[in-house]
């Protein structure tokens, strides 16, 4: 199975973008999304940025990744 998971683009240079997933930050290629700018909310898959996301939609998944690590770390507990 795959996963990719939405990251914001705060910078891009030569293809090559700086992408922030849940305050992290991580270098990632935007070379299968050509015209992919800063602020944009993408897919990440394997380092490379693969389908732009509306914005509304990236940061409801980020919210349920965050639910679903905190329903972890409680059942660890």
């Amino acid at each position: 199975m795959c996963l990719a998971v939405p990251a914001k683009i705060i910078e891009i240079e030569n293809q090559m973008a700086i992408v922030e997933i849940g305050g992290l930050k991580k270098q990632a290629s935007t070379i299968l999304l050509p015209g992919a700018a800063a602020g944009d909310y993408v897919l990440l898959h394997a380092g490379f940025a693969i389908a732009r996301v509306d914005e509304d939609d990236a940061l409801k998944t980020l919210a349920l990744f965050e639910e679903i690590a905190a329903a972890g770390e409680a059942a660890d507990d």
